[in-house]
């Protein structure tokens, strides 16, 4: 067996065991930019007020992002108030709209208002995006670094695989709030649809309502133009 032949295996060799003397890495979901993402739809009746909680933590970024799919007018007031009572955003009487800000320790507050409906409920799309949630992703974003020592045999670095993988998981995040946010769009549009639709039919019958009596009153009075009202004397 020639030396060629016997370098390939002794590399193997040599390889396996630098990979069982390392420590093991941390775990794959640590290193990651901790970010949430929920959505949620429901149904507020008229004259309702319905109020949701979301905790956050320091130096975390809160995006909020809403819109009434349903409901005459299409329409709803919304207000988000930090941990301490105040109040952050404030929309009357919207139909959509997108907020995002930088949280402190505490539980945020945003309540979605139909108060002012009497009768018309209206359905509801929201999505919270939560970023910078993790307790101790910084650190252990660092502690990346020391597993990168003795890997330059393998011609590669987990820095690079590191950036790599959270980009590639950024961007499926956005496509998928992007595709949710579609979803929502449709949703809402065929519901103007439909509306349209029943109503357009409404008014034609009533329209052919009216056609048809228009239509026999003028018969009716034609005819009535061409009797002979005179009374025959015998």
């Amino acid at each position: 067996m020639g030396p060629g032949r016997r370098a390939l295996p002794l590399l193997g060799r040599l390889a396996l065991l630098l990979l069982l003397l390392l420590p093991p890495p941390p775990p794959a979901a640590a290193a990651f930019s901790p970010s949430l993402d929920s959505d949620f739809t429901f149904t507020l009746p008229a004259g309702r007020r319905e109020c949701f909680y979301q905790p956050m933590r320091r130096e975390a970024s809160l995006e909020l992002e809403y819109q009434v799919l349903d409901g005459a007018g299409l329409d709803v007031d919304f207000h988000l108030l930090s941990p301490k009572g105040e109040t952050l955003v404030f929309d009357q009487r919207k139909s959509d709209g997108v907020h995002t800000v930088e949280t402190e320790d505490g539980d945020y507050m945003f309540c979605f208002d139909n108060t002012f409906s009497t009768i018309s409920e209206k359905v509801i799309f929201f999505e919270l995006i939560l970023d910078n949630m993790g307790e101790e992703g910084g650190q252990d974003r660092e502690d990346w670094k020391k597993y990168v020592t003795g890997t330059d045999l393998l011609d590669m670095k987990l820095e690079d695989i590191l950036e790599s993988i959270n980009s590639v998981k950024a961007r499926l995040s956005k496509s998928v709030q992007i595709q949710t946010l579609l979803r929502a769009f449709e949703a809402r549009d065929r519901n103007i649809q439909e509306s349209n639709f029943d109503r357009v039919n409404f008014w034609s019958v009533v329209n052919l309502g009216v056609m048809v009596v228009v239509s026999a009153v003028q018969v009716y009075m034609l005819k009535s133009l061409f009797e002979d009202k005179r009374k025959s004397r015998t």
